[in-house]
């Protein structure tokens, strides 16, 4: 008989596919490197295993996924480990929440979640490592909505555009195909985070697979070429506040 830990385990599992589907992350019928016989392949060792990932997918299957294989999956999608092992904390780590807020929350603790420029660039923070951050929230005038986030810049390599010590306010977009280009992004990959004039490097078959970062500040930052892959995440800067 299966132990209930395993099955919270795969109910996790389900979850977490499910957000990677929506992410773009995983498509079933993808012969492009994103179907479920390449996501078996990296999970489970077999790209012939599409039916046990499909069997963990099914609530009345008998069949769970292990903790090898969910350890392999945090590996893989940069799922936060200790949600998925261990049900703490949020599926991603320290991803802005997406859902709609309650009707109150945003004149109860505002809509815009304040951290610092490097707690948000971590890909995979323990919850209790941002616990007083991931509660800190505000609001301003004129910006409504939710899935905002707002940290203080340190640096001069967007001056004077952007001076160091001012905070920006940034939104997530779905994807490389709603960037523009030449606008300022805050672009999240590898544990790091720029803020930067961004423009898309585009393959021989017209894919976005590179960004352009180019600092404000020309004279003393050289532009830099960051490479698109499914754990980049791209936020555009809604804002800048300055001190008055």
């Amino acid at each position: 008989m299966i132990q209930d830990d395993r099955i919270e385990l795969n109910k996790r599992f389900i979850k977490v596919f499910q957000l990677l589907e929506e992410r773009g992350e995983i498509i079933k019928n993808d012969r492009n490197g994103k179907g479920m016989g390449d996501f078996a392949e990296k999970i489970l060792g077999n790209r012939a295993y599409g039916h046990i990932v499909r069997a963990f997918l099914n609530e009345d299957d008998k069949r769970c996924i292990d903790y090898r294989h969910a350890r392999a999956l945090c590996h893989e999608y940069g799922v936060n480990e200790s949600y998925m092992i261990d049900g703490d904390g949020t599926p991603f780590g320290f991803d802005v929440p997406k859902n709609k807020l309650p009707e109150n929350a945003e004149i109860l603790k505002g809509n815009i979640l304040f951290t610092t420029k490097e707690a948000f660039a971590g890909s995979s923070i323990d919850a209790g490592g941002f616990s007083k951050e991931d509660h800190t929230y505000f609001s301003i005038p004129g910006i409504a909505g939710s899935g905002l986030v707002a940290f203080p810049i340190n640096g001069n390599s967007m001056e004077p555009v952007i001076l160091d010590g001012d905070m920006v306010i940034c939104k997530e977009i779905s994807g490389v195909h709603e960037l523009k280009d030449n606008k300022i992004y805050a672009v999240k990959s590898n544990g790091q985070l720029w803020i930067k004039y961004v423009q898309k490097v585009t393959n021989d078959k017209g894919r976005v697979r590179q960004l352009k970062l180019i600092s404000a500040n020309h004279l003393e930052h050289d532009p830099f070429i960051e490479d698109v892959d499914e754990y980049t995440r791209l936020y555009e800067v809604v804002r800048r506040i300055s001190d008055l």
